[in-house]
């Protein structure tokens, strides 16, 4: 027998997913900043942002949400703001821009919270 993909366990393992990459990053972010507490941060962002696309794939198999091109949208303009600030700084010495790190971080993690959104909202018809 073939699992309703709307089912209850797929949403909220998508659910999880998004909750799993928007404290990833926020992790990192804190991590980033130093402090006693930066390693232990450092390995709860790996650990969240490793697991996250596995339950996400899982969540999402076979079926669209309807906001999954937001958060797609949301996710990567995060990911490449944040690491090319990232590398620039590194390499340059200088910001791509004042705030770019933040600007990306936020935005993976509204991206992450567009995917529990898409989740536990009612899918639309049609």
């Amino acid at each position: 027998m073939i699992a309703d993909r709307s089912s209850p366990p797929s949403r909220w393992m998508t659910s999880l997913a998004g909750l799993l990459g928007a404290t990833g990053v926020a992790a990192a972010a804190a991590a980033a900043h130093g402090g006693a507490q930066a390693g232990l941060l450092s390995a709860a962002s790996a650990m969240s942002l490793a697991h996250a696309p596995v339950l996400l794939a899982i969540g999402l198999s076979d079926r669209r949400l309807w906001l999954v091109d937001l958060a797609a949208g949301l996710l990567a303009f995060g990911a490449l703001l944040f690491s090319a600030d990232m590398w620039f700084h590194a390499f340059s010495g200088a910001r791509l821009f004042p705030m770019a790190a933040p600007i990306g971080g936020s935005a993976m993690i509204l991206g992450w919270i567009v995917i529990i959104a898409g989740a536990l909202l009612p899918r639309g018809r049609g």
